[in-house]
């Protein structure tokens, strides 16, 4: 028996993936204890509240999180039904957190300062496996773990507006125009956006309900304006599959999308590469540079950037990870999400193997698993614990029988530049088959029709990132 056997597992976040892993942990019977820096379960979500998800309950709850709650007595929420942000806190992650089982092992106001190995730097090799791993918090106090599974997500850490993955000049100096993804646009939020001009940047799911609520809100209050700024050259990956989505309000939300464009109720621009941002009284204005060093301008009142998230790791430097120079998630993992890469292919269900590290017993799980990639969903988390849990009880036959069930968005490229709206998968090559079963976030069909209204500043760079399975 190992000296760590008796300690417990620390998962870091009590969101929908860490609330998952707990429930995974009671039923394998073993130890942990979950820290959540906010006050409740679900903090990040709770800031995004206000927003309904395209993905109706039945992929949003985790069977072991269910079986708990059913012997609880709880009454579940309808399985086709959407819920909102809130709903998803109030009518499953708070009641999950008071069961009986998970309660008394949850710390909230507890936030992570760091991770090593209790007596050992990352150099020190010898004995290290055997080691308990030592979390530190803020607040000073200090705690032991068998191991770690870190589901803090990437909510916190927004991508910047700047195009080259740095900040934009003068991007922190203009920060009170600034609004991360998400804001609540018809209700608290209301009165920063109503008669003014935004600009939203980015062309995610996050964009997409943001411009959806700006064009609502103009309806409601003239002198309203919208204008929508993407880097690449089309929007296609933003308006999805419409019909041929196998869940039909993501196909929704981008038809709708391309009504309001079509329409001119939303400006969109292709080609633009933030560049500089600067204030100009009580408006800014936002700089685009070309590739032959010209630039051209936009000013508006504010600027909404929903450009992604990416992961923290500066909590664990102490520990031996083995990290995609690109993505930022293992490098087993990187190949098989890397939008990039991922245009008529598929994200084949993954486990455990592909979460591990140099450093045993740490997992990164749930968005911050998947680094710079916009394809995370739910459920592929629920899995990833699974799996992670399966292995951390011995149980290795469980922990690689990874099996995924995840609805298809009908785009058939992440980054479909210069589509005509043909029909551009068709059938698939003939490949090994991969490691796992299920269906996996497969991208299959064709995009309805060619998108129209565009005014094009500059060509996209190529290679850019896109994502199409985001939630």
């Amino acid at each position: 028996m190992s000296t760590t056997d008796n300690l417990p597992v620390v998962v870091i976040g009590a969101g929908p993936v860490g609330l998952a892993a707990a429930a995974h942990l009671h039923e394998r019977g073993l130890p942990f204890t979950v820290v959540e820096a906010g006050d409740t379960p679900g903090a990040a979500v709770r800031q995004w509240g206000h927003v309904r998800v395209f993905s109706p309950w039945r992929y949003n709850i985790d069977p072991a999180a269910r079986r708990l709650l059913d012997d609880a007595g709880w009454v579940a929420p309808a399985p086709d039904a959407l819920p909102t942000g809130a709903e998803l806190v109030s009518d499953y992650l708070q009641p999950l957190a008071e069961v009986p089982g998970l309660k008394p092992h949850l710390r909230y106001g507890a936030r992570v300062e760091a991770i090593s190995r209790l007596g050992l730097d990352r150099l020190r090799t010898a004995g290290r496996d055997t080691t308990p791993f030592l979390i530190r918090l803020t607040d000073g106090d200090e705690m032991l773990a068998r191991a770690v599974i870190d589901a803090s997500g990437t909510w916190h850490t927004p991508n910047v507006v700047g195009a080259s993955g740095l900040p934009a000049r003068g991007e922190s100096a203009a920060a009170a125009f600034l609004e991360h993804a998400l804001p609540d646009v018809l209700g608290a939020d209301r009165d920063r956006f109503a008669g003014r001009h935004t600009l939203v940047v980015g062309a995610g799911h996050s964009a997409a309900n943001t411009l959806l609520s700006l064009a609502e809100l103009a309806v409601d209050r003239p002198g309203t304006e919208v204008t929508w700024a993407i880097r690449t050259a089309s929007p296609a990956r933003t308006y999805g599959g419409g019909g041929a989505d196998a869940l039909p309000a993501r196909g929704a939300l981008g038809a709708r999308l391309r009504e309001h464009v079509d329409a001119g109720r939303i400006r969109l621009l292709t080609g633009f590469a933030v560049h500089a941002i600067t204030p100009t009284e009580d408006r800014v204005s936002v700089v685009v540079r070309h590739a032959d060093g010209s630039e051209e301008a936009v000013t508006v009142d504010r600027i909404v950037a929903a450009t992604g998230f990416r992961p923290d790791h500066s909590i664990v430097t102490e520990l031996r990870l083995d990290l995609d120079p690109v993505m930022g998630a293992t490098r087993a993992l990187a190949p098989l999400i890397d939008p990039n890469e991922h245009s008529c292919g598929t994200v084949p269900p993954h486990g455990v193997d592909e979460l591990s590290h140099p450093e045993a017993g740490y997992h990164a799980v749930g968005a911050k698993s998947y680094g710079r990639a916009p394809t995370f969903l739910m459920a592929t988390g629920y899995e990833q614990v699974r799996s992670v849990v399966a292995a951390l009880a011995g149980d290795w036959d469980a922990a690689r029988d990874v099996q995924l069930d995840l609805p298809e968005t009908g785009v058939c490229n992440s980054n479909p530049v210069g589509s005509t709206g043909d029909d551009c998968c068709g059938p698939a090559p003939a490949a090994a088959e991969p490691a796992g079963r299920g269906l996996a976030t497969g991208i299959s069909g064709g995009l309805l029709a060619a998108p129209s209204s565009l005014v094009t500043l500059n060509a996209a760079p190529t290679g850019q990132a896109g994502g199409c399975c985001s939630d």
